[in-house]
């Protein structure tokens, strides 16, 4: 970290720090033309006129924090400024709480649902991929960080929490009770969608999940399946590592991808010896709700040409973050690093485009499925009318 970083943080992390310093030390460093300090200049500009000449008096507590916490979700929707009192709350050492609705947010201008997990009661409920949480339990989620929202979300099993959802261009929100539950198993199922085809889903990525992907890709093997199709739809719980462990299931050379940040090394994924055990075709279905995990797992299965993408853009959502202390207490929580594909492109912020798009039907609210499954549907039809059954 240069000098003039360091001292960018310390003038937006305390408000003493930055008027301290925000005086005849700018005009002096303005001479010089330094772009970072003269946007300081701006921002100090701002700061007296919302002091002096907003419509009522404003606390300097509230300017700073809206500030701070601008300028950490301005970076992406994970990064987030974190209180004292909730920098506290991540450094305690006891479990989190068991109860989850089973829902995984982001941010765009409200909270919005990555995903629902298959059996939560968010999905039981038909909450879907792109709806917008307006409020949890009456607090708005306006000015909510994505890790305070996700915070909120949690609870003793058997709590309840009220959500109200807005979905596409509805002109009035719902309002959804759900009570908290433990996790559903992240099993990894798999079916016979059609002879010679076999359907895997992955809910979720954990530690089990390439040793359960491994078990369904064999027992559907020996059902004759001579094609698999993947299906990470509304697959979006799992850190983004996880995926580079299922990926080397189906690639026996090559590399999976890469981890890559400003301040530690490249650290490249390869396959090792006795990798792509799994030697199928595949096919691996995604949408707007495929995120960290699901998106190194695609990535890496396409890098090395052993699948194709049929579906929706895949959400981008492939970074690690990390706890940063303030002088104050509080704290940055800042995404770090990132994972790339092994072409060396950005996963996080940009996603997978799939080789064939299709898009996801829109649901009535509450509704749990449609009658009809296109981009399931495109798959098989772009696949041989009979995939050779396995030997």
């Amino acid at each position: 970290m240069t000098s003039k970083t360091r001292l960018t943080v310390l003038l937006v992390s305390t408000p003493i720090i930055a008027f301290g310093l925000l005086g005849g030390f700018l005009d002096r460093v303005l001479a010089g033309q330094d772009t970072t300090y003269q946007h300081l200049r701006v921002f100090e500009e701002v700061h007296r006129l919302v002091m002096s000449d907003y419509v009522e008096p404003v606390r300097n507590e509230r300017i700073m924090r809206g500030a701070l916490q601008g300028l950490a979700e301005g970076l992406d929707a994970d990064s987030a400024w974190l209180t004292p009192a909730q920098v506290a709350v991540l450094r305690r050492a006891q479990a989190p709480a068991k109860g989850t609705i089973g829902l995984e947010l982001t941010r765009q201008y409200y909270l919005r649902v990555i995903a629902a997990r298959d059996g939560s009661p968010a999905a039981k409920a038909g909450l879907a991929t792109g709806d917008y949480i307006r409020a949890i339990n009456g607090a708005p989620t306006r000015e909510m960080s994505v890790w305070a929202g996700q915070q909120a979300l949690g609870g003793a099993p058997g709590s309840k929490v009220t959500l109200t959802v807005l979905r596409g261009n509805a002109a009035e929100p719902h309002e959804v009770t759900l009570v908290r539950d433990e996790a559903p198993p992240a099993t990894v199922t798999g079916r016979l969608v059609r002879p010679g085809v076999g359907l895997i889903r992955v809910a979720a990525f954990t530690e089990r999940t390439a040793s359960e992907l491994r078990q369904q890709a064999i027992a559907l093997r020996k059902q004759g399946a001579g094609h698999l199709v993947v299906d990470l739809r509304r697959t979006a719980e799992g850190v983004p590592s996880l995926g580079f462990a299922s990926a080397r299931l189906f690639v026996a050379t090559g590399t999976l991808g890469a981890r890559e940040g400003r301040t530690v090394p490249k650290q490249v994924t390869a396959t090792t010896s006795g990798d792509g055990i799994i030697t199928l075709p595949v096919t691996v279905l995604t949408d707007n709700g495929t995120s960290q995990a699901a998106e190194v797992f695609a990535a890496a299965l396409r890098g090395n040409a052993r699948a194709t993408l049929i579906g929706e853009r895949t959400l981008g959502r492939a970074a690690s973050q990390e706890l940063v202390t303030l002088p104050d207490g509080s704290g940055l929580w800042l995404s770090t690093a990132r994972f790339v594909a092994p072409d060396g492109s950005s996963i996080h912020e940009k996603g997978l485009t799939p080789d064939t798009v299709v898009a996801e039907p829109d649901l009535e609210f509450g509704a749990t499925s449609g009658a009809t499954d296109p981009i399931l549907d495109k798959a098989l039809e772009l696949l041989p009318a009979t995939a050779a059954p396995a030997a």
